[in-house]
C-alpha cells in the first residue's frame, strides 16, 4: 500500500512552542537556515526515488522562491502551511482568511499553478475552529491536515474526529480531510509517525505502528516531518522546557530512521494517495465520532 509522505517547510524558530522564545518582529534578523535543510530533505528523498508533499509555510517561499520551484522541478506536490505560523484559535476568521491567502498567493505566483492542499501551523483547527473549514473551502482549497485526532497536547487536538480521511460537507461546500496517522489502543487514539512522535519514539513502534494502520485498518499511514528536525547544529533558543525537549531530543534519530522508513514502506505525496484511495462519500462536519 503506498502511504503518504509530507513535510513542513518552515524555520526552526517557527514551531508554536518556541512563540515565548522569539518574536516574529526577530525572524529576520536569525540565522536563516531552512534552504539548506530542505535541500538535505529533497537530496535524501531523490536518493531513494520518493515524492512527498511539501507543506510550505508562505514567509519562507516570499524570502526563497526558487526553493519552491527546485520543490516541484523534483516531482513533489506543494502545498501551504499558511503565511506567518500562527495558531488558528488565536486568529478571528478575517485574519485567517488574510493569511492563508497570502500563503495560497505566494506560492501560486511561485509555481505558475494552483496549490489544492493546507496544513494549519501546529494542527489548530480544534473543536473551536472548525469554521476555518469554510474559509479553506472559500479560498480553494481542496483538502486539508489540520485536525488531529487525539486529546491531551497542549497545542492541537480533536479527540472525537475520524482517524482516517473522511470528506466534510460544510456551509460553504465540501472539503477532504486527512488526519495525520494514529493507532487505536485502550480505547484512545495514540499519535505515531510525525515530528517529536518520531524522534522520540523507538523506531520498532513506529515501524509497528504504521504496518497495524496499512495490514489490520487497510488504510495508508501518513508521516510528517520538519527539514529543522534533520539539522543537529541548528541554534538552540531560550524556550521553555517541554519545547526545549520536544523540539532538540533525538535530533540525530531523524535521518537514519527516516531512512530505514523509505526502504520498508511505500510512500508517495497526498495527491498521489487520494487517487489510489478516493474517499467519495461526504460526512457533515458536526456529526463526526469518534474512529
Amino acid at each position: 500500500m503506498i502511504n503518504a509522505l509530507t513535510i513542513d517547510v518552515e524555520e526552526y524558530f517557527h514551531p508554536n512552542a518556541m512563540d515565548d522564545a522569539v518574536s516574529p518582529d526577530q525572524w529576520d534578523a536569525l540565522p536563516h537556515r531552512v534552504e539548506a535543510n530542505t535541500h538535505r530533505v529533497l537530496d535524501l528523498l531523490s536518493e531513494h526515488g520518493v515524492r512527498a508533499t511539501f507543506f510550505v509555510l508562505g514567509w519562507v517561499a516570499e524570502r526563497w522562491p526558487h526553493l519552491v520551484r527546485e520543490i516541484a522541478r523534483q516531482g513533489h506536490e506543494v502545498a501551504c502551511h499558511g503565511q506567518a505560523h500562527r495558531l488558528i484559535y488565536k486568529l478571528g476568521r478575517a485574519e485567517f482568511r488574510a493569511d492563508i491567502a497570502r500563503g495560497k498567493r505566494v506560492l501560486e505566483d511561485c509555481l505558475g499553478a494552483p496549490v489544492a492542499g493546507f496544513r494549519a501551523p501546529s494542527y489548530s483547527i480544534i473543536a473551536s475552529t472548525t469554521w476555518a473549514l469554510d474559509v479553506l473551502i472559500e479560498e480553494g482549497f481542496s483538502y486539508d491536515s489540520s485536525i488531529y485526532p487525539i486529546r491531551h497536547h497542549d497545542l492541537y487536538g480533536m479527540p472525537g474526529f475520524s482517524r482516517f480521511p473522511v470528506r466534510l460537507r460544510c456551509s460553504a461546500g465540501e472539503i477532504l480531510e486527512i488526519p495525520p496517522s494514529t493507532v487505536r489502543l485502550f480505547g484512545r487514539n495514540c499519535p505515531v509517525g510525525g515530528g517529536g512522535y518520531f524522534r522520540l519514539l523507538p523506531y520498532a513502534v513506529t515501524r509497528w505502528a504504521l504496518r497495524r494502520i496499512v495490514q489490520r485498518d487497510g488504510q495508508p499511514a501518513m508521516v510528517y516531518l520538519h527539514p529543522w528536525e534533520f539539522d543537529i547544529d541548528q541554534p538552540r533558543l531560550p524556550a521553555k522546557a517541554l519545547s526545549r525537549f520536544r523540539q532538540y531530543t533525538n535530533l540525530r534519530a531523524t535521518e537514519p530512521r527516516l531512512r530505514r522508513l523509505l526502504r520498508e514502506f511505500r510512500f508517495a505525496p497526498i495527491c498521489e494517495v487520494l487517487r489510489e484511495h478516493p474517499v467519495a462519500a461526504a460526512t457533515d462536519v458536526g456529526g463526526l465520532r469518534a474512529a
